[in-house]
């Protein structure tokens, strides 16, 4: 989209260069300028040398002529409608994301409950090779079908979810991340899933449902289904669905954890990249919902009206100890929990990210391969849980306890398994249980004895495989408990060591373990703080936890990123980072947009608009003006793909290229230009014109952004960048520096800020890259003009001095 510079004449100002072993890297020109491929800027995820297409969204709103006359045309009663309905909707979104996750808790806690019951009434009879099997064909039949229904019916509803939802509020529109389909899937995958007693969670899964959920009421309505009132179709667009996705991600994470406050913190610490107070009140009140109807819920669960199993507690873990206090001897264990779990929680993400890529190649070569690999992870899962436990030894019961010793089934600090009566086995206790059951046993107070040394490293170790193997599978899986249960089993035994030198109990040591591995691997502070105390119910935990997830975030930062950042980029989503690489402050846009520019003139001809429409996948469109309309090319506006779509498929064509006018209000809406739903975006394909049509005209103005974003040519490519993620665009036009030719050279789009990109346009940088900060680069003018009118630029590049 722009033109090629001259070429670069170098200047070395090191009088000592010809000695300098980095002579020719310091001489050669920083931008060399070889022929380009050209580029249609399309929105690309690039992973390596595959390329994948995904739109953005257009969070920038189009101020054409129809948007104004709609704004100058609302009343207080409109206004009061449009701010009632999104307090409504917010309203909803609490409501039904906090049903459908006690819902999903209470499914899970009944089914896997009737397993692990059923299989201990058959090892009290000695029928272990029975028990065996239909603990086994129990996890493969769950794990089968979940893998079934996710792979036919919405393969977008693999993974947490977090890392799409992520994307999505970014900018990213990847298809079918938010759809009904994936919804109902993630539901009844995520609720398969845990019971298959796989190591995943449900958080992940529960804070995408969420983010669906917001979505679908935010459509603005469905033709299909009669649902047109006017009051809905005041949401069809991105702006107002993003406001409330970040709403619905914030709710799913309240309700996974019965966090309300952790819920708001992680939608803005992780989630969100656009953020307003507005924004925070409405994500406040969406989970304030969340937490009352979740405690109306488990008040009727506790009265016994929820099945057999059902407590409807919601993993709340019991680690309070009225006697709690802090002492100089207890800092060098927490400091060193904070050291380990940033330690392990790089090591988990390189080995999570690795295995991701591996499963990636093999579910590409059919589908059978996505359910094998499901179906054998379940088989493992399964011979490790019941296997495991055989190793362990039968401990006695303790005289002091408070609960009952052994207990049959699945509740219970005290699992029975083989062991005879009055005795326990302490690694059955952990591993042969549900996620939520095992955290509970690790996090408890008072069970310092419970727990022998070889049985925390048993349990830790297969958790770290496990979580690992387990999430790349075609099924709803979290990370956020399994990452919690590895690290409160390595956080226990290091309670476990230093237990004569500490007043802090086992079950603390596992809460700060937890906290030190979730800092390791997802690199959060501030809303994993609250989470975990929203947990545990303690809040004389805060100190220590937030002494261990600044240490633990701190020591694994420097070895990569967040896992979730790990997979965004696995699965090639075009993320824009909050911060930018170091060599885009030594380049312009106009060293990375390429040609050739499409654009539009303001009464624009049919079949020109068609054959652009045709043969390029742009989504926006500069608009000029030019004689006789204008006294010289000035650039009009920017119109959207999909705009030209509805103007053709209206057909309301001129025959001379004139000004159409008020006429275009009595011909078309503001709602005719609003948001289409999920799949019901217009194709050009789809329109049939006649040749007569062809040779028709149609006035661009009225339906044209006219204040669309704008950047000089000459701006650094790192304020661009800045500036494009922060306002939430989706196209920057770039103009020239000079006010002769044409009033726009180029467009800016996400691709273009593409580490992949920017170093495919300039190999030069890959190999530098490192050594940026070591080079002063100075552009100065010649004072010539070449023969593309642009001003000769000459480049002088030198060695900083160290100081």
């Amino acid at each position: 989209m722009s033109e090629n510079l001259p070429p670069v004449q170098t200047q070395s100002q090191d009088p000592d260069q010809e000695h300098d072993h980095d002579h020719e890297a310091l001489t050669s020109p920083l931008l060399p300028h070889y022929q380009r491929a050209s580029n249609s800027t399309s929105q690309l995820a690039i992973v390596g040398v595959n390329v994948c297409p995904i739109e953005s969204l257009d969070y920038e709103t189009a101020e054409n002529d129809f948007y104004k006359q709609d704004w100058r045309a609302r009343d207080k009663i409109q206004n009061f409608q449009y701010i009632f309905m999104k307090w409504l909707l917010c309203f909803l979104i609490g409501c039904i994301v906090s049903v459908v996750g006690f819902c999903n808790n209470l499914a899970v806690e009944n089914i896997a409950g009737v397993k692990f019951v059923i299989t201990s009434n058959m090892m009290l009879t000695g029928r272990y090779e029975m028990a065996f099997l239909v603990f086994f064909l129990s996890n493969l039949v769950l794990t089968l079908f979940v893998a079934i229904i996710t792979t036919f019916i919405s393969p977008a509803a693999a993974g947490s979810g977090i890392p799409e939802v992520k994307a999505y509020l970014n900018g990213v529109d990847a298809p079918g991340i938010i759809s009904l389909r994936t919804l109902i899937v993630k539901i009844i995958g995520s609720i398969s899933a845990v019971s298959s007693s796989l190591l995943v969670g449900k958080a992940g899964p529960m804070m995408h449902i969420g983010a669906c959920i917001a979505s679908l009421l935010g459509q603005g309505g469905s033709r299909r289904y009669g649902l047109t009132w006017k009051w809905i179709r005041l949401f069809k667009n991105d702006r107002d669905r993003r406001d409330l996705v970040t709403c619905g991600s914030a709710a799913g994470i309240a309700a996974a954890f019965r966090a309300p406050v952790g819920g708001v913190l992680f939608a803005l610490e992780e989630m969100a990249s656009w953020w307003t107070s507005g924004l925070l009140w409405r994500a406040f009140f969406t989970t304030a919902v969340v937490a009352i109807i979740l405690r109306a819920l488990i008040d009727v669960c506790l009265s016994g009206k929820c099945g057999l199993f059902g407590k409807g507690g919601l993993i709340m873990f019991d680690v309070y100890s009225a006697n709690i206090s802090y002492h100089m001897a207890d800092v060098p264990p927490v400091l060193l929990l904070g050291v380990v779990g940033g330690i392990f929680g790089s090591l988990y993400n390189f080995l999570l990210d690795k295995v991701l890529r591996v499963y990636a190649i093999i579910n590409k070569k059919s589908v059978t391969y996505k359910i094998f690999i499901a179906c054998t992870i379940s088989i493992f899962t399964s011979c490790l849980l019941f296997g495991l436990p055989w190793l362990a030894s039968c401990q006695p019961c303790p005289l002091d306890s408070t609960e009952d010793c052994p207990t049959i089934g699945r509740s219970g600090n005290y699992k029975k398994f083989q062991c005879p009566p009055g005795h326990y086995n302490d690694l059955a206790s952990l591993i042969f249980n549900t996620n939520d059951d095992a955290i509970r046993n690790l996090f408890s107070k008072n069970t310092d004895a419970e727990f022998q040394h070889s049985t925390m490293l048993i349990f830790f170790v297969t958790c770290f495989i496990l979580s690992i193997i387990s999430y790349g599978v075609v099924a709803p899986a979290g990370l956020f408990v399994p990452v919690i249960v590895t690290g409160a089993s390595y956080g226990r035994f290091v309670g476990m060591l230093f237990s004569s030198r500490t007043n802090l109990n086992h079950g603390l040591f596992a809460v700060l373990g937890a906290a030190s591995f979730l800092g390791g691997s997802m690199r959060m502070t501030v809303s994993l703080c609250v989470i975990i105390l929203e947990l545990t119910n303690n809040l004389l935990l805060l100190p220590m936890i937030m002494i261990v997830l600044l240490v633990s975030k701190t020591v694994a930062d420097a070895f990569n990123g967040n896992i979730y950042d790990l997979i965004m980029k696995a699965k090639g989503f075009p993320y824009l980072e909050a911060h930018v690489e170091p060599y885009m402050r030594q380049l312009t846009v106009a060293d990375v947009v390429t040609g050739p520019l499409q654009v539009c003139h303001g009464n624009e001809k049919v079949g020109n608009i068609v054959h652009i429409l045709k043969t390029t996948n742009h989504q926006g469109f500069p608009v000029i003006d030019e004689p006789p309309h204008s006294e010289s090319p000035v650039l009009y506006g920017l119109i959207l793909r999909a705009h030209l779509i509805t103007l053709l498929k209206k057909r309301v064509f001129l025959r001379t290229p004139v000004r159409i006018g008020a006429d275009a209000f009595r011909h078309f809406s503001a709602d005719e230009f609003a948001k289409k739903g999920l799949g019901n975006v217009d194709k050009i394909e789809d329109i049939k014109l006649t040749e007569e049509e062809m040779e028709m005209f149609l006035d661009l103005h009225p339906f044209t952004n006219a204040s669309p974003y704008t950047v000089v040519e000459t701006m650094s490519l790192a304020k661009a960048s800045t500036l494009f993620r922060e306002v939430g665009l989706r196209h920057l036009l770039v103009i020239p520096k000079r006010t002769t030719g044409s009033p726009v050279v180029g467009i800016l789009t996400r691709h273009d800020f593409m580490p992949e990109h920017v170093l495919g346009l300039h190999p030069l940088l890959q190999t530098r890259r490192n050594k940026l900060t070591h080079v002063r680069v100075t552009r100065s003018s010649t004072g010539l003009l070449n023969s593309t009118g642009r001003r000769e630029v000459k480049i002088s590049i030198s060695k900083i001095p160290k100081a």
